[in-house]
């Protein structure tokens, strides 16, 4: 029998885990191993060790900016698979634009340490809030978070529940509405698990869901962005976080952007970058303007 496909693989390992009991443990795809570090494309990096609430010893990596004037730094909660050092793709042009990064890689990612839960994940956010407001080179009214796929729903969720002081504004991209629900649709869409889809999702916990959560971040402003080619998370729920959020809320739909991918596109980058100054500037609605035409992703940079 040919093995499933790749787009197969996703429900059959919901599937597996539901029934195994482990159904947070399908939403998670850590890899310890590293593929490299920021100094191997020419950025310099702070190792940073952090703990959580629960005693869980984390790491990330600080990135300083690369002007002479810092304008922010950003927050940077990255998708379900492997770890930071692949996931800095997302984030490297950043800091030659005046912005300092933080991103950090939760528990059983990479270098931190423990195993990955909803629970889990969600109080390492709040550990990376608290250890990069925490530095005297950083102002917390000067930070932006920028969460992707799962990084995007945590982001919401954990900086909801944030007793802090709030950030400059929040980016989610990709974000799926509820946990509970992603799961249906991936079990619904595969044959083998299509009569199973309600009674396998209902085992999921949904203590987190974005959905439940998202009209909390107000009045701190929310930009929500949806890849039009998404087949991963669907358009459907950041249009659903869109509906469910307080103002200032915003959406961009990137025509033809893949999951995840949207920031490949300088365009897109250029109009983030705008977005964040506004944000800092104290004038969101200026700034929070979405940019025109299809996804035009860049040539990989060397």
């Amino acid at each position: 029998m040919p093995a499933p496909s790749r787009a197969a693989a996703i429900p059959l390992l919901l599937l597996t885990a539901s029934l195994l009991g482990g159904c947070q443990q399908a939403f998670f795809f850590p890899e310890r191993e590293h593929y490299g570090d920021p100094a191997e494309a020419g950025l310099a990096y702070e190792d940073v060790r952090f703990t959580a609430a629960d005693g869980t010893e984390l790491h990330g990596w600080l990135l300083p900016a690369q002007t002479e004037e810092v304008q922010g730094t950003v927050l940077h909660l990255h998708g379900n698979a492997q770890n930071i050092s692949t996931h800095i793709a997302a984030v490297w042009w950043l800091p030659r634009h005046g912005f300092r990064v933080f991103a950090f890689d939760y528990r059983g990612y990479g270098r931190s340490a423990g195993e990955p839960s909803f629970a889990g994940v969600h109080r390492d956010a709040l550990a990376a809030l608290e250890a990069i407001t925490s530095r005297e080179d950083v102002r917390p009214e000067r930070l932006m978070i920028l969460g992707q796929s799962l990084g995007a729903s945590v982001a919401i969720t954990a900086l909801a529940r944030w007793e802090g002081e709030a950030p400059a504004g929040i980016v989610a991209e990709g974000a799926f509405a509820s946990y509970r629900g992603i799961a249906r649709e991936k079990l619904g869409g595969f044959w083998l698990t299509w009569p199973l889809q309600y009674p396998l999702a209902a085992l999921i916990d949904d203590t987190y869901a974005p959905i439940d959560h998202v009209d909390d971040l107000a009045p701190t402003p929310l930009l929500l962005i949806v890849g039009g080619d998404d087949r991963t998370v669907p358009p459907a729920h950041g249009e659903r976080l869109y509906e469910a959020a307080e103002e200032p809320r915003y959406l961009w739909a990137i025509e033809g952007a893949r999951h995840s991918a949207a920031l490949a596109d300088d365009r897109v980058r250029y109009r983030l970058l705008q977005t964040f100054r506004g944000w800092l500037a104290d004038e969101p609605a200026a700034a929070a303007q979405p940019p025109e035409g299809p996804w035009r992703p860049d040539p990989p940079r060397p």
